[in-house]
């Protein structure tokens, strides 16, 4: 069994055809994540259209979030950025996540890639960032769910915001241990080893496959604990290495969206640098999936 904790099957790259392809996916599991309200509704709805197997994420993603400093535009991965929101409806994305096929908070998090030029608005841009994922941080709490988190180029920051809350957690005699995934991990050695302090787990896909100036995807992997990984696809993006015989038969072209079919890529990929069955991977990764998101009461 594999379990792809990572997809956005509610995107409008699969307005036609999501349920085929959950069908396609066949023993895969899959958790949809949303990345503002609107996609947030959507995963929602997809998810309760499956008796099992079928999961969701609800979430205001940073470039979803209208700063009013930075013009955000559709950057290499295609990632669509037509719907932003001034400020996180609490009330509204805490209705969302009363359905029981709702399993985390996420994805959300801190996203300097697209940023002001000036030293001001940069400091009000991060500081707006950081102040909203607090507010979702603090829904998590209220719900007890798990926090998918997405970083890019911002880790510095996020590891300081996340430690501080859990200094917060402690002083309030609350669990200091928070729950959740870094997902799509891309960042040094050290970096990871702070995530790791922290108990959170460490989602991979298939980025792991590219080459990125100052990360090494395969120390990250030989240094996560195997009771730390979880794999996904971040579907329709990120589409790992496939032979084109495969995009053929499957889909009739050379031009493929990713799915969450291919996660078990990932899990090929992980085991050979773990020096373990592809069958120990899937495993231990379905097992760390269904404990974090409690998959087995859904």
């Amino acid at each position: 069994m594999l379990i792809d904790t990572h997809a956005h099957l509610n995107f409008n790259a699969y307005k036609n055809d999501a349920d085929e392809v959950i069908r396609r996916s066949l023993n895969v599991w899959m958790i949809n994540i949303g990345t503002n309200y609107e996609t947030s509704k959507k995963a929602v709805e997809i998810s309760e259209r499956y008796p099992e197997g079928v999961f969701a994420a609800v979430g205001l993603h940073p470039i979803h979030l209208e700063t009013g400093l930075v013009k955000i535009k559709n950057d290499e991965e295609e990632i669509e950025v037509k719907t932003r929101e001034e400020e996180f409806d609490y009330q509204g994305y805490k209705a969302l996540a009363k359905s029981e096929k709702v399993v985390a908070i996420g994805e959300i998090g801190l996203d300097y890639y697209w940023r002001p030029k000036t030293t001001k608005k940069k400091e009000l841009f991060k500081q707006k960032q950081k102040d909203v994922l607090l507010k979702q941080l603090e829904l998590a709490k209220e719900l007890n769910l798990p926090v998918i988190f997405h970083c890019r180029m911002a880790h510095e920051d996020l590891i300081e915001v996340l430690k501080s809350e859990i200094l917060n957690c402690k002083s309030k005699i609350r669990n200091s241990k928070l729950q959740g995934v870094m997902h799509g991990f891309v960042g040094t050695i050290e970096q990871l080893e702070k995530y790791l302090e922290m108990g959170l787990y460490i989602g991979f896909n298939g980025i792991i496959f590219k080459n990125i100036e100052g990360i090494d995807f395969e120390e990250n992997i030989k240094n996560t604990p195997l009771d730390k990984i979880l794999i996904e696809t971040d579907c329709p993006y990120l589409t790992p290495p496939i032979s084109v015989n495969q995009r053929l038969n499957q889909h009739k072209s050379a031009v493929i969206r990713n799915e969450p079919l291919y996660v078990k890529y990932i899990a090929e990929k992980i085991a050979k640098i773990k020096n373990l069955s592809y069958e120990e991977i899937a495993d231990v990764t379905a097992k760390n999936a269904k404990k974090l998101f409690k998959l087995a009461l859904k």
